[in-house]
């Protein structure tokens, strides 16, 4: 019985460990529960999160003036195309009040294929989340409550990340 409990611990101990060495990475103490989360498509569409309940879900916020979303938006790409998260949806959401042309342009010259653009008007979300600065990265589990955020840029391909994110999916 002795053996079983040093075994968990050492293992629940290296992988809170291995957890916490996923750069900018802040999981919650608590959930955060949020009543009402929309955003825009490119068609000025008003999207509702709730909407996506039972997904796993995560909202990147950017701008195109933004030198690390730029550096992480491809990695964002390809997380999205990921083969063991085929229950995530990612939505990168615009908060540089950039139009549509200006936004998409950015989308195109990065060869982004797998992620739409969306739009945070009139910076309802931003406020809601209390960002700080960009890029900021907001994990929703399936019930739809946030249980982790990013803050800055990060690897979106790095495998830790990528393995801790499977946890959830």
């Amino acid at each position: 019985m002795r053996f079983l409990i040093i075994f968990i611990f050492l293992i629940t101990n290296s992988y809170a460990n291995e957890v916490l060495d996923i750069k900018n990475l802040i999981i919650n103490k608590e959930l955060k529960k949020y009543d009402s989360l929309t955003f825009l498509d490119t068609k000025n569409t008003q999207l509702d999160l709730k909407d996506f309940k039972g997904k796993l879900i995560l909202l990147n916020f950017w701008a195109t003036w933004c030198v690390p979303c730029k550096e992480e938006m491809p990695s964002l790409d390809l997380l999205q195309s990921n083969k063991n998260l085929k229950n995530l949806k990612i939505f990168p959401i615009n908060v540089g009040k950039d139009n549509i042309e200006k936004a998409s342009k950015f989308f195109k010259d990065l060869k982004i294929k797998n992620l739409d653009v969306y739009f945070d008007s009139p910076v309802t979300l931003a406020k809601e989340f209390s960002l700080r600065g960009i890029p900021t990265s907001i994990l929703i589990n399936k019930d739809g409550l946030e249980f982790a955020r990013i803050v800055g840029s990060i690897d979106f391909e790095d495998k830790k990340f990528i393995k801790w994110l499977s946890e959830y999916n």
